[in-house]
């Protein structure tokens, strides 16, 4: 049975999730539940229990992965085989299985390559599914679009009394939004990645083009379709004030989430 959190539950989730980077929070009763997200920028493993509370996440920068694609399979496998033995020695226990993601757009001959770079660290893969299905395992909402902001493509889902109805994705997300804050503070692009998931600095002004850019890219996926509340997550979206530019543009109510570069990495254990 996949744990459910409330949705009312869901602020206190990622506040206490974001307090866990390679410091557990567990019971020797617990049984745990991993995932693995192959992101564009970084590599994520998360663990949950089974009755749904996050228990302890850790990430590596990672370029093996370009828009869900494996790019570099070597790489990723390292990446993975890094994150399992970190999280052995956290946790007291062996990592033999997790569930891993890819976004909605990745054909499935690609999306496979996520399953064979788990096989390859020697973790069964124990579910394979789509980006925004993911968000979904965790958010639990009941009418609305789930829009996930990767780091090369912006996925969106519709959601009908709770099941995903319709699904797609477009390129275009937080790697675009990298390439302009980096040119227009002149700094590296990786500089300018962990600029822009901190979040301590407001580049709304600077990144309103491409906000605007993955604002016109949701409207198109949501097309004629009847749409109240939109919940954005992802690390892209991280930046201050992007909820409220992404609303005005399509708008639709925007519901931004506390740390939502986490809700996908979690969002896979759960699924």
């Amino acid at each position: 049975k996949k744990p459910i959190v409330s949705h009312k539950g869901i602020e206190d989730f990622l506040e206490e999730a974001a307090g866990l980077l390679r410091t557990p929070r567990l019971t020797k009763t617990d049984t745990l539940l991993f995932g693995i997200d192959l992101g564009t920028a970084t590599i994520v493993i998360t663990a949950v229990s089974a009755v749904g509370r996050p228990v302890y996440w850790d990430s590596v920068p990672c370029e093996a992965v370009r828009d869900g694609v494996v790019v570099n399979f070597a790489g990723a496998v390292a990446a993975v085989r890094h994150l399992k033995l970190a999280a052995a020695v956290a946790l007291g226990c062996e990592i033999s299985s997790a569930a891993t993601a890819f976004p909605p757009g990745v054909p499935s001959a690609e999306a496979r390559a996520c399953r064979y770079v788990l096989e390859n660290a020697e973790i069964a893969c124990r579910g394979l599914t789509d980006e925004v299905s993911a968000a979904q395992a965790l958010l639990n909402i009941r009418d609305g679009a789930i829009v996930d902001v990767g780091g090369g493509s912006t996925g969106v889902g519709i959601v009908r009394d709770g099941e995903l109805v319709a699904l797609d994705d477009e390129p275009g997300g937080g790697h675009h939004l990298d390439l302009i804050l980096a040119g227009a503070l002149k700094i590296p692009i990786e500089d300018a990645e962990r600029r822009k998931r901190d979040g301590d600095a407001d580049y709304s002004a600077i990144l309103r083009p491409g906000l605007e850019r993955i604002a016109s890219s949701i409207a198109r996926q949501i097309a004629n379709r009847t749409v109240k509340t939109v919940h954005l997550v992802g690390g892209a979206i991280r930046i201050p004030n992007a909820g409220s530019i992404i609303s005005h543009f399509i708008s639709i109510p925007t519901i931004t989430y506390p740390h939502s570069d986490l809700v996908t990495p979690f969002g896979i254990a759960m699924s």
